[in-house]
């Protein structure tokens, strides 16, 4: 089930976002509670729970047009879940009416299969990161 995260949450997506085993965070000061509590406070960032515990997030940035986050908990991968939490997070960009959708991620990851699947295409690299857009 999706629903919007709440602060009781932050606990749980910051522990899903360090347990990663790719996209892992080169710098884990660059993800701060603030920036979760920003996504909570407004449109942004929803979380799966399943077994009354949260396996996995996405985050959108309708400032910029961008997917911020897609993480899961590994153990519940493979369910259709990210897809699920990937198209709540497109729809808050669809909904923010922002003329740019992107996403960045790290190439050669499971994640870059991923976004290609869904359809989106690679427009460029930026710090060594492959930039998707819709």
């Amino acid at each position: 089930m999706i629903r919007k995260a709440t602060r009781v949450d932050i606990p749980r997506i910051l522990e899903i976002r360090a347990a990663v085993r790719e996209n892992k965070l080169r710098d884990p000061s660059r993800v701060t509670i603030e920036d979760i509590c920003w996504f909570i406070d407004n449109p942004g960032i929803f979380v799966w729970v399943e077994d009354n515990k949260v396996v996995g997030f996405s985050a959108a940035d309708p400032r910029d047009g961008s997917i911020y986050a897609l993480f899961m908990d590994e153990a519940y991968e493979g369910r259709g879940i990210a897809r699920a939490l990937f198209e709540r997070a497109c729809n808050v960009l669809k909904d923010a009416k922002c003329p740019r959708m992107w996403l960045n991620t790290v190439p050669g990851t499971r994640a870059e299969q991923f976004y290609r699947m869904a359809g989106w295409r690679v427009t460029g690299m930026s710090d060594g990161h492959l930039v998707f857009e819709k």
